[in-house]
């Protein structure tokens, strides 16, 4: 990889053995390593170190998940927070569990629409809950940095399964307690 990341440089029109770049295609291997390193993990193994039997039958939300990815069309970073919401039929999962599965995902190059589905999905098919909500909110570089250039702008995306999706009132508590400030 450190051999394509000096010819890109050369590419650009930059000199790669400046004392600004001479290390710079090892850091930018390392780091497109940490970047991606969710490939080497799988979500559903550790959701499933820690699934609970448990009676809880109200909705548990994990909000305010920070998320970093990439977005796989300009490999630019975006960013932003997840809201990830469950209503338990029996199981209950660790709670930090959530975060780690939505790191795992987030640290792949991205869509952000791809991310909110596989992490409502994943959770959904793993657990087997009544109903599972996700909602993320996210700045894309992509936007900011390049192309319109609109530095204000956020996207955001929801996955809602089973009573979720089907009840309104339900899906209308879980949208309304994400967008509570934090404590």
């Amino acid at each position: 990889m450190k051999d394509i990341i000096e010819k890109l440089l050369v590419k650009l029109g930059e000199d790669p053995k400046r004392e600004g770049l001479a290390r710079t295609p090892e850091r930018v291997e390392k780091s497109l390593k940490f970047l991606t390193q969710g490939y080497e993990q799988d979500p559903v193994k550790t959701i499933s170190s820690a699934i609970f039997e448990e009676k809880y039958d109200d909705m548990i939300i994990v909000r305010d998940i920070e998320i970093f990815s990439m977005c796989e069309h300009h490999m630019l970073p975006f960013f932003g927070r997840c809201h990830v919401a469950y209503i338990p039929n029996g199981k209950i999962v660790g709670l930090s569990k959530i975060p780690r599965m939505v790191d795992i995902f987030a640290k792949r190059l991205q869509v952000q629409e791809r991310l909110t589905h596989q992490i409502a999905h994943t959770l959904y098919d793993t657990i087997k809950p009544r109903g599972v909500g996700v909602v993320i909110e996210a700045k894309h570089m992509c936007m900011v940095m390049r192309g319109v250039e609109k530095q204000n702008s956020y996207a955001t995306t929801s996955s809602m399964l089973g009573v979720l999706r089907k009840s309104l009132s339900t899906r209308e508590e879980f949208l309304r307690l994400v967008q509570k400030s934090s404590f």
